[in-house]
């Protein structure tokens, strides 16, 4: 495992979610990606406040 950055992705309640440069662990092999606490808590915050402030957005639709 080597330290570096990667990319997180995902696709939430109608809309999709890109984070390009993410610090994390990356297999030098395979390229499987770990992300640290820190950087796991920081996601999730991010992807809690978009759910909050997008709730009117979705509940409209």
């Amino acid at each position: 495992m080597e330290r570096g950055i990667a990319p997180f992705h995902t696709d939430r309640k109608g809309y999709h979610i890109t984070l390009d440069r993410i610090p994390a662990w990356v297999c030098a092999q395979c390229g499987e990606v770990y992300f640290d606490e820190p950087e796991v808590e920081a996601i999730q915050e991010v992807l809690c406040t978009l759910d909050q402030r997008t709730e009117k957005l979705v509940k409209s639709a």
